[in-house]
C-alpha cells in the first residue's frame, strides 16, 4: 500500500449514532489498536483501526480538524469526509495525552503538504503564461513553449483559479463548521442526560410524594377529629369539676387528666404542622421539576437548531463542491482552447518559416 506507520496505541473505538447524533455507538468489544500511518504515493496522514476482519476508523487527516479531549481518559474528533465523530476511550491519561500530541503533529504536517500542493498548482498555472519566442531561428528546437494568448480565455483562465481558491477555503470554513458544530452537539447531549437523571430522580421523590401525600392527609384528619373530641372531654370534665357536688379528689383527677389531654393535643398540632410543611415542600418540588423540564424543552430547541445548522452546513459543502468541480471543468476548456490555439500559431509559425526560405 505504500503507508507507513508513525504511532500506535490501544483504546476502545466509538461512534456517534447516525440517526440521534446524541449517543456513542462501541464500534469495538474490546481494546483495538489505533495506528497513525502516512501515505507516501498520495501525500496524506490517515488514522486506521481494524477490528476483526473490518476498518472501524479510516480517517484522513486535514488542517481543519480538531481532536477534543472531553475527560481525563476520552478523547473525540469530527470527520467530515466519513460523516461522523470518532470517540476514543484510554486506559490511562498518558495515553490520551500522547495520542493528543501526535494527533496536533500530523495536523500540522497536513497542513504544510497542502499548502505545498498548492504552491506546486500555482507554478503550474503560472506555465501557461510564458512570453512568445522572439525568433524563427528556434524553430528546430523541442516542443516550442507555450504562448501567452491575450483574449477573454485568458481572463477565464484566472477567474477560475481564483474561484477554486476561494471555493477551497469556503469548503474549509464548512468543514470547521460542521467540526465545531459536531463538538458542541455532543457536549449539549451530555447537559442533556445530566438534566434528564436529575429529572428522573424528582419524578421518582415526586411520586413517592404523591403516594404519601393520601396517607397525611388522611392521618391529619384522624388527628383533628381525635383533638376534636379530646377537646369535648376537656370541655365536659371542666364542668364536671365546676359542679357542687363533686369531690376533691375527683376535682384532682380531673385536672390531671385535663393536663394529659392538653399535652397529647399539643403533640398532634406538632403533627399537623410537620405534615403542612411538608405539603409546603412538596409544592417546592413541582415547582423545581417544572424548571427542570423547560431547561430540557430549551436544550432541545437548541439541539435542533444545532442539527439545522449541521444540515445547512452540509448542503453548503455540497453546492461548494458542485461549484468546484464546474470551476475545474472550466478550467480544463479553457486549457483546450489554449492547446488548439498553440496548435495553430505554431502551424502558422512553421508556415511563415517555409515561406522566408523560398
Amino acid at each position: 500500500m505504500g503507508e507507513q506507520p508513525l504511532f500506535s496505541a490501544k483504546a476502545h473505538v466509538f461512534q456517534i449514532d447516525p440517526a440521534t447524533k446524541r449517543n456513542w455507538i462501541p464500534a469495538s468489544k474490546h481494546a483495538v489498536t489505533v495506528s497513525f500511518f502516512y501515505d507516501a504515493s498520495r501525500s496524506v496522514y490517515r488514522i486506521i483501526s481494524v477490528g476483526g476482519t473490518k476498518a472501524i476508523i479510516n480517517s484522513t487527516i486535514t488542517p481543519n480538524m480538531t481532536f477534543t479531549k472531553t475527560s481525563q481518559k476520552f478523547g473525540q474528533w469530527a470527520d467530515s469526509r466519513a460523516n461522523t465523530v470518532y470517540g476514543l476511550g484510554f486506559a490511562t491519561e498518558q495515553q490520551l495525552q500522547q495520542f493528543s500530541e501526535q494527533f496536533k503533529e500530523l495536523k500540522e504536517a497536513a497542513r504544510l503538504v497542502r499548502e505545498k500542493s498548492q504552491e506546486k498548482f500555482e507554478l503550474i498555472n503560472t506555465g501557461l503564461n510564458i512570453a512568445a519566442p522572439q525568433g524563427l531561428s528556434e524553430e528546430h528546437h523541442s516542443p516550442p513553449p507555450l504562448l501567452c494568448v491575450n483574449g477573454p480565455g485568458e481572463d477565464k483562465l484566472f477567474r477560475s483559479k481564483s474561484a477554486d481558491i476561494e471555493q477551497t477555503s469556503e469548503k474549509e470554513h464548512v468543514k470547521k463548521m460542521l467540526s465545531e458544530g459536531s463538538v458542541c452537539e455532543v457536549n449539549m447531549e451530555t447537559e442533556l442526560y445530566t438534566l434528564q437523571q436529575s429529572n428522573a430522580k424528582l419524578v421518582a421523590a415526586l411520586h413517592e410524594a404523591n403516594s404519601n401525600i393520601e396517607q397525611w392527609k388522611k392521618q391529619l384528619s384522624e388527628y383533628q377529629e381525635e383533638t376534636d373530641r379530646l377537646r369535648e372531654q376537656v370541655a365536659e370534665m371542666e364542668a364536671q369539676s365546676s359542679c357542687p357536688g363533686s369531690s376533691e379528689k375527683g376535682s384532682e383527677e380531673a385536672s390531671h387528666a385535663v393536663e394529659e389531654i392538653q399535652a397529647l393535643i399539643k403533640a398532634k398540632d406538632e403533627e399537623i404542622n410537620t405534615l403542612q410543611s411538608n405539603k409546603s415542600y412538596l409544592g417546592e418540588m413541582e415547582q423545581e421539576n417544572e424548571e427542570v423540564n423547560k431547561r430540557m424543552q430549551e436544550l432541545e430547541e437548541k439541539n435542533a437548531e444545532l442539527e439545522l445548522q449541521v444540515q445547512q452546513a452540509e448542503q453548503t459543502l455540497a453546492s461548494s463542491l458542485d461549484a468546484r468541480q464546474h470551476a475545474e471543468s472550466e478550467v480544463r476548456k479553457v486549457i483546450e482552447i489554449l492547446d488548439l490555439k498553440i496548435f495553430d500559431l505554431n502551424n502558422l509559425r512553421q508556415n511563415l518559416a517555409k515561406l522566408v526560405e523560398n
